[in-house]
């Protein structure tokens, strides 16, 4: 049986990846899998803040350049690994990263290994727009020739995710590339007052849906509407084949 790696891959900082990170190993272990959750970030550890998940954290950046051999202990981990992988990865690691992955052709190598490639990239709204949509272009071009697959996830937290009266799925930078991409997630665009600040209370204390619908120190409509956003996030995930 094939199993995957998940890596969040994106150049631009704040934009949800680590988030995306614990969303996913929430889905997986939520239905029985026992997914290896690494974090690879050298600037914030965000995704190590979640104890319950076990999380292991792995400096691969040695100042600008990928410390090889921490590198080549992620390798041992994913081949060592019976379930998925999960991977976030931080901004500032983005661009020498990508290289490493290329260069040294470990999207083939985990093919080999009967390891499928999943990347997920992160697209938002307002100034941010470009910055993303320029990273997933460049992301898909990097990767053309390779074994990997894409999952888009779409955050309107600084934004609705538009241009010219254009949603994502009608611009250029999707329909030309839209032949890799294997499903698109769009997180919810959540009212500040209500579920917006109960999503961003529950992330700051680094805690999981089932955590924060478990503690009775929050109000009972809280934890409704945090099931709600767990529930709208995990029906699409299940429609995304490489998830």
């Amino acid at each position: 049986m094939t199993t995957a790696v998940h890596m969040i891959l994106q150049g631009k900082g704040g934009v949800g990846k680590s988030f995306i990170a614990a969303a996913l190993a929430q889905y997986k272990l939520e239905r029985g899998s026992h997914p290896v959750c690494i974090d690879t970030d050298p600037v914030n550890a965000t995704f190590a803040g979640y104890k319950s998940i076990g999380v292991k954290r792995l400096q691969i950046m040695d100042g600008q350049e990928i410390n090889t051999r921490n590198f080549d202990v992620l390798v041992e981990q994913i081949a060592k690994a019976k379930d998925d992988v999960i991977v976030d990865n931080g901004a500032s690691s983005f661009v020498p990263l990508c290289h490493y992955l290329l260069s040294n052709n470990v999207p083939s190598l985990l093919k080999e290994m009967d390891r499928s490639l999943v990347i997920h990239t992160v697209i938002t709204g307002g100034q941010a727009l470009d910055d993303t949509t320029s990273g997933f272009d460049a992301l898909v071009r990097q990767f053309a020739s390779d074994p990997a697959a894409f999952v888009i996830w779409l955050n309107p937290y600084w934004g609705p995710i538009e241009h010219n009266g254009k949603s994502f799925e009608q611009l250029p930078v999707y329909i030309t590339n839209r032949a890799k991409v294997s499903g698109i997630v769009k997180i919810p665009s959540l009212k500040a007052e209500t579920y917006g600040r109960d999503l961003s209370e529950m992330l700051q204390a680094h805690l999981t849906f089932n955590e924060a619908v478990a503690m009775d120190s929050l109000t009972i409509m809280t934890r409704q509407r945090l099931k709600i956003i767990q529930s709208e996030l995990y029906q699409q995930m299940a429609a995304v084949p490489v998830i």
